[in-house]
């Protein structure tokens, strides 16, 4: 079975192209470069060239006091919309876990307040 040229290997054609490709960007003028926004990764950002003007940013139109409340509303319900609520055997075990959770430090801080306390009467002389 014969083995086929894999791109790497030598003597394959493509590594030519890819070759001959690098030694042509690298001949281009720095005017050139100057003019591409170059991509270094990270947060993807709007790059502008040295000619380009900045973008006027689109007009909020003006509305009035209450249609600005009207907006709120109308945007609350739509974030509301997008709430994945429990059910209601999910709802009563999260309210257990939180009243046993509370319940549990509460009890763990009445007793460190009632030891401490303790503490200083008897440090200090207290009856």
């Amino acid at each position: 079975m014969a083995e086929r040229n894999r791109p790497g290997d030598a003597g394959d054609p493509a590594d030519d192209e890819v070759f001959d490709d690098a030694v042509a960007d690298d001949a281009e003028s720095d005017d050139d470069l100057e003019a591409e926004p170059v991509g270094r990764g990270g947060t993807a950002v709007a790059e502008r060239t040295k000619g380009e003007a900045p973008k006027k940013k689109k007009e909020a139109r003006r509305t009035g006091f209450f249609g600005r409340i009207g907006g709120f509303f109308r945007e609350v319900v739509s974030e509301l919309r997008k709430v994945i609520w429990p059910t209601r055997k999910e709802l009563l075990t999260y309210t257990t876990i939180v009243i046993v959770f509370v319940t549990v430090m509460t009890a763990i801080v009445g007793v460190l307040d009632y030891g401490f306390g303790k503490a200083v009467l008897w440090a200090f002389g207290g009856k």
